[in-house]
């Protein structure tokens, strides 16, 4: 019993041999302070559920009431009930204790063993290799009942170690496990494990994985779960929602280059590439990089080459390997002159914004892949629009170029479909990034799709028959402006 806090005020109390302790809770019971919530087990909460109060304090009970049983099974991996109320614990009896809200099992086995965790009180905690043996034991009761996860979370998390710490990693688990197994007899279940890393690590065939996760990198293509789980919150709004068709104006061939010409320009500019208006018509018209700019000079051109090019942006993917090796050619004309940034091929180390870590660079490709079915079930030119551009700028395939590639694979898609596409001018840059951020990081889709909505709206009113009448009509949407000096507008133009 805490014996910190004056009795009266702990929220679970035991009752106690001590006779004197136990003369005490009575007389708290008698005078209404606490009140019996299960056998052996008082509160002092009036205002909160039984259920609520041995929930919040499950561990401790056990801890207290059944000293030196360990959390096991799936209970040693979740550390909360299942959905059915049920923990496991192994303990010197099998024993169901139904508490309110929570069914305590019992299974007869071996106590804690050298490496097995304390927990809280007398609890200890199955080790992971111990609780990956215990989780491939044989259950006979199903789903929330069931004392061991089902296959594909046990291969997921196996997985998770593989992308985590690498082989060396799961391989060390192995062999943890090989040792833990001869103690408590469980070579039959060692057997199991041994197979799934086996398979996980391709040196035994992988038929018996079941996981998607898992069979992705058996297959050489794992995968950022966390990324896909995002990936697929951005599909299913695109997809429960309608969004209208804006037709491409600037049809001729000069417009389409002129309109290029500006979508390079703010490309590269969102990303720090700063050139003054003169200077990037200057680049593009000559072809020749500014004095002392010339990597910068060429990231503009290389963006308006691509963009300006009709035949080119009319390509988007119809298979995962379309879409990698699209990405990789068009980043080559992108960043030719960066030699240090590798164009044309994948990162081979690890890049980040601030605070946010893009995908690690070992699982770009099979999140590419895996991020490609939801592209490939959407059909409404903005929708996939606006999932292909998150998910390359989410992936951040490249060392460097991953914004302005993200938008050029926008675009391809509504030059596909005749569709205006999408500029994002000076001084919308904050709302852009903002919205990405808040879709990364709170999973919230909505800002960000209307970010891109008021975009295209913007973008769909910029008439570049001629150059000078379009950058004119440019200023008066406050386009050259920082966002800290105007806000984007608006304006049709007849």
């Amino acid at each position: 019993m805490e014996k910190i806090l004056p009795i009266h005020v702990q929220e679970i109390i035991f009752s106690s041999s001590d006779k004197s302790l136990s003369k005490q809770i009575s007389k708290l019971v008698k005078n209404g302070e606490i009140k019996k919530i299960a056998p052996r087990i008082y509160t002092s909460n009036f205002t909160d559920e039984p259920e609520e109060i041995i929930k919040r304090n499950i561990f401790k009970i056990i801890g207290t009431q059944y000293p030196n049983s360990v959390l096991s099974h799936r209970s040693a991996i979740e550390f909360k009930p299942t959905t059915a109320g049920h923990i496991f614990v192994t303990y010197t009896y099998t024993k169901k204790i139904k508490l309110p809200g929570i069914t305590i099992r019992f299974m007869e086995g071996k106590g804690p063993i050298e490496g097995d965790n304390p927990f809280s009180g007398e609890l200890f905690v199955s080790q992971q290799e111990r609780a990956f043996l215990e989780n491939l034991q044989v259950s006979r009761q199903p789903g929330p009942k069931s004392k061991t996860l089902t296959l594909p979370e046990i291969e997921a998390k196996l997985e998770q170690i593989v992308r985590i710490n690498g082989e060396d990693g799961i391989n060390q688990i192995r062999d943890n496990a090989r040792i833990i197994a001869e103690k408590l007899g469980m070579q039959s279940e060692f057997a199991k494990l041994n197979r799934l890393i086996s398979a996980l690590l391709t040196t035994k065939p992988s038929k018996i994985l079941t996981s998607p996760i898992a069979m992705a990198r058996a297959f050489g293509n794992p995968y950022d779960p966390a990324r896909i789980e995002l990936f697929e919150i951005l599909f299913k709004y695109l997809k429960q929602n309608q969004f209208k068709n804006i037709p491409e104006i600037n049809t001729d061939k000069t417009a389409f280059k002129n309109f290029a010409f500006f979508e390079a320009y703010f490309s590269n500019y969102i990303e720090g590439t700063i050139f003054e208006l003169e200077e990037a018509k200057k680049i593009i018209k000559t072809e020749t990089p500014i004095a002392n700019r010339d990597e910068d000079s060429h990231d503009v051109l290389g963006t308006y080459r691509i963009v300006s090019n009709l035949k080119e942006m009319n390509q988007t993917p119809a298979t995962h390997e379309d879409l990698l090796k699209i990405l990789q050619y068009r980043h080559h004309i992108l960043l030719e002159s960066r030699k240090s940034k590798n164009p044309g091929q994948f990162k081979d180390k690890n890049n980040r914004a601030g605070d946010t870590h893009f995908v690690d660079f070992n699982l770009v490709k099979g999140t590419l892949i895996k991020g490609f079915d939801y592209y490939r079930a959407l059909s409404n030119p903005f929708a996939k629009a606006a999932y292909t551009m998150f998910m390359i700028s989410e992936i951040h395939p490249f060392l460097d170029g991953n914004g302005r590639i993200a938008r050029v694979m926008m675009n391809a898609e509504l030059v596909k479909e005749k569709q205006t596409k999408i500029i994002i001018p000076t001084v919308y840059r904050d709302d852009y990034l903002g919205a990405l951020r808040r879709l990364s990081r709170q999973k919230d889709p909505v800002v960000y799709v209307k970010m891109l909505q008021r975009a295209q709206e913007f973008s769909s009113t910029i008439k570049a028959t001629d150059m000078n009448e379009a950058e004119i009509h440019l200023e008066a949407c406050n386009a050259f402006k920082e966002h800290d000096m105007a806000i984007l507008k608006i304006i049709k133009q007849d």
